[in-house]
């Protein structure tokens, strides 16, 4: 069992104003209202004379685009180098097969349990019935379908770059833009990994590559990540202004909803896993907080991968081995937030928005979809698609969708929260399960100190409480 112990460092000198300014939530938190009121100011300057965005609204539309940009240029590396990693640490693992079969297993069980709790809030609350006047459909950005779920795992390429190419008619120009499929990233990392570890001590110089490239991705990432109050002040202030205020409050009761059955799972779902299991829930939660903070608001699964690990490994005391497997797979996979909770209440609120009563075999199939498709989520902002993937399954609009995009920024970093959050439970709870869990590091004192880096790289340093962790 790996063994892995807290490097202290100096105390924290800071005084209690500077620790505030400083603090990764409070600056959220200052980014979300600044972002709120510039939204506000924008949407009542109205477009310019030339019926074009104003100054103001321009700006916040490019500070969150760019934001979003940076964080999916960071996605390809991470992604492809973590799971290539993860699979060749298998062969350090003993019950490998075991272990991996345990994960998904405790993937697809607490995917049932979200699913369930989804269904339940969305039949209770008729959050379709009490939506507000003058929703209109819009046009969703993404669609899902079992086909083009299954089609999309064929890799065209070994990055899994797509092109697409749009002609403007009246300016007689073309442009073209690059995008991927993170599932074809992932099908092409498992392959290249599984041949890895066939090919045996050969394939070493290039595994420690591998390894060492994912150290420089994450150190980058967690730059990316560090500038996330200028994007969430870009993003929601975007949104203000495109769908208005009072759109957003029409979907209060959805939002609602969905809230409540986040803080269901985060909350009590998961605390009973953990007590089940002989675990201090107050231990869980100190642990994977500062994960959790940072994919509230950076609202990634795969963004968060580097601190989601490293509290798994160092918090809650989950050998290395394992955890960089099993933590990396749940960041593509394991969505409880995105693939169940949201699924479950958004299909039902269609449903009840045009008026169409849902048999008991199309809720059976709402829970089959959220607990077998959460891949098709791939770790991104992609509950849309998970969305699409339900109706199309169920037979429902996809004009659907449309209606909630206005609030989905904000439904968005709830769901990312709760993914996290259950990322670091499951290999928890199966470390424990297999007797390999270090549990003196999981009931360690925590005092501020969430974990610290590993003892060679020196300019790491442990975050004060309240602040994210350093990658």
């Amino acid at each position: 069992m790996s063994q892995t112990t807290a490097r202290q460092k100096a105390p924290d000198t800071r005084g209690p104003v500077r620790k505030l300014l400083t603090s990764f939530g409070f600056q959220i938190l200052v980014a979300l209202i600044l972002g709120v009121l510039a939204g506000l100011i924008g949407k009542q300057l109205g477009p310019d004379e030339a019926g074009s965005a104003n100054g103001l609204a321009a700006t916040l539309a490019t500070v969150g685009s760019s934001y979003v940009t940076l964080l999916k240029a960071a996605v390809i590396p991470l992604v492809f180098t973590a799971i290539v990693a993860s699979i060749s640490n298998l062969r350090r693992v003993q019950n490998a097969a075991r272990l991996a079969g345990q994960t998904l297993l405790w993937f697809a069980i607490t995917a049932f349990i979200a699913v369930i709790i989804g269904i339940v809030l969305g039949v209770t609350v008729q959050p379709g019935a009490r939506a507000g006047e003058g929703l209109t459909p819009s046009d969703p950005y993404a669609v899902g379908t079992w086909w083009n779920f299954l089609t999309g795992l064929v890799p065209q390429n070994f990055l899994g770059l797509t092109a697409s190419t749009s002609l403007d008619v009246e300016a007689g120009r073309a442009s073209t833009s690059i995008g991927f499929n993170v599932l074809q990233i992932i099908v092409v990392a498992v392959a290249v990994g599984i041949a890895a570890i066939k090919v045996g001590r050969r394939a070493e110089p290039f595994l420690a590559f591998t390894e060492s490239l994912l150290k420089v991705i994450q150190r980058v990432l967690w730059w990316i990540i560090r500038i996330a109050p200028i994007g969430t002040f870009g993003l929601i202030g975007n949104a203000v202004i495109q769908y208005g205020w009072d759109k957003l409050t029409s979907l209060a009761w959805f939002a609602g909803a969905i809230y409540v059955g986040l803080a269901i799972v985060l909350f009590v779902v998961y605390p009973v896993l953990i007590k089940t299991h002989g675990l201090s829930i107050k231990q869980y939660f100190t642990g994977v907080w500062p994960a959790v903070t940072v994919a509230f608001f950076s609202r990634s699964s795969i963004g968060t991968l580097p601190v989601t690990e490293r509290v798994t490994e160092r918090n809650l005391g989950v050998p290395s081995s394992y955890a960089s497997f099993a933590v990396p797979l749940g960041a593509t996979t394991k969505m409880d937030g995105c693939a169940a909770i949201y699924p479950a209440i958004a299909a039902i609120f269609v449903a009840q928005f045009y008026g169409i009563e849902l048999s008991f075999v199309q809720y059976l199939l709402i829970v089959l979809v959220s607990v077998v498709g959460s891949a098709a989520t791939a770790g991104t902002t992609g509950a849309v698609v998970m969305l699409t993937l339900t109706l199309s399954t169920l037979g429902l609009p996809l004009d659907g969708v449309g209606l909630l995009l206005a609030i989905d920024p904000i439904l968005d970093m709830g769901r990312t929260a709760v993914n996290v959050a259950g990322q670091a439970l499951v290999p928890t709870i199966v470390a424990k399960r297999e007797g390999i869990l270090d549990v003196d590091l999981y009931n360690a004192q925590r005092d501020g100190l969430p974990f610290a880096d590993d003892s060679a790289d020196e300019e790491s340093e442990v975050p004060a409480e309240g602040e994210p962790a350093r990658v």
